[in-house]
This record gives structure tokens, sequence and C-alpha cells, in this order.
């Protein structure tokens, strides 16, 4: 993995941390709610009761539904890593040979290469190092 990739990585994996600690603390937020619904009721304030209950259910309902949409979103959550490719040229003059194959460890720009060149057997060198871009598919709207 890149170093960019190890950021973007780290940074949702903070992110979803935040969204856990603050979505538990509204749960348990939620289930003292209803506790304090239950003594209201009990000590005979039953609107105080019901006030109570209704926001502990829905708080505890949200948080539910918050701590499951992102459990699901880090499931799907896939990091596609870009393929490396790397341009090869031949130094000799007149000759056009060029081939395009994997980036490999060490590779930089302008390295002399001892294979030699398949059409001239020349000296062959590094031109290019870039990566593969998919084009995203048009969406058009209906």
């Amino acid at each position: 993995m890149t170093n960019n990739q190890n950021q973007t990585t780290a940074a949702s994996k903070k992110m979803s941390n935040y969204i856990m600690v603050i979505t538990i603390v509204v749960m348990v937020l939620a289930v003292i709610a209803v506790i304090v619904a239950v003594s209201a009721y009990y000590s005979g304030s039953q609107l105080v009761a019901g006030f109570f209950a209704l926001v502990g259910v829905a708080a505890f309902v949200m948080s539910a539904v918050t701590l499951y949409q992102a459990r699901r979103q880090a499931s799907e959550m896939k990091i596609e890593i870009p393929k490396v490719m790397t341009t090869v040229g031949c130094n000799t003059s007149g000759c056009d040979s060029k081939t395009v194959r994997e980036f490999q460890r060490g590779d930089y720009v302008y390295k002399d290469l001892d294979t030699p060149c398949p059409k001239c057997a020349g000296r062959q060198m590094i031109t290019a190092i870039y990566k593969e871009v998919k084009e995203k598919e048009k969406t058009y709207a209906v």
C-alpha cells in the first residue's frame, strides 16, 4: 500500500471510531432515560415518564440504526490498489522499441537496464512510470 492509501485508511478508521464512541454514549444515555422513565412512572408522574420513555426509545433506536449502517458501510468499503506501469524504451537512435511492464521495486525514470532491446540488441532505459487510470462509468440523468 502506498503512503496516501495508509493515510486514507487511518482517517476512515479514526472517523468510524469517533462515530462508534458517540453512538455508544447516546445508547447509554437512552438506557438512562428509560430507567428515569420507569422511576418517574412508579413515583406517579405519567407525563414525565412518557416523555423520558419516548426520548429514550427514540434515541436507542436511532443509535442502533447508526451502528448498523456504520458496520455495513465498513464491510462494503473496498480499497483498490492502482496498477503502476513502467515504460521501457531503447536508447539506440533510430530504434522506436517501447515495451510496457508492471512496476518493479527499484524502478526509476532514466534507469539503464541490463536487458538488450529485442529489435536492435541496444541498451534499454526506463522512460516513464505511471499508474493506470480506470475511466469511471458515465451516468446519465433520466
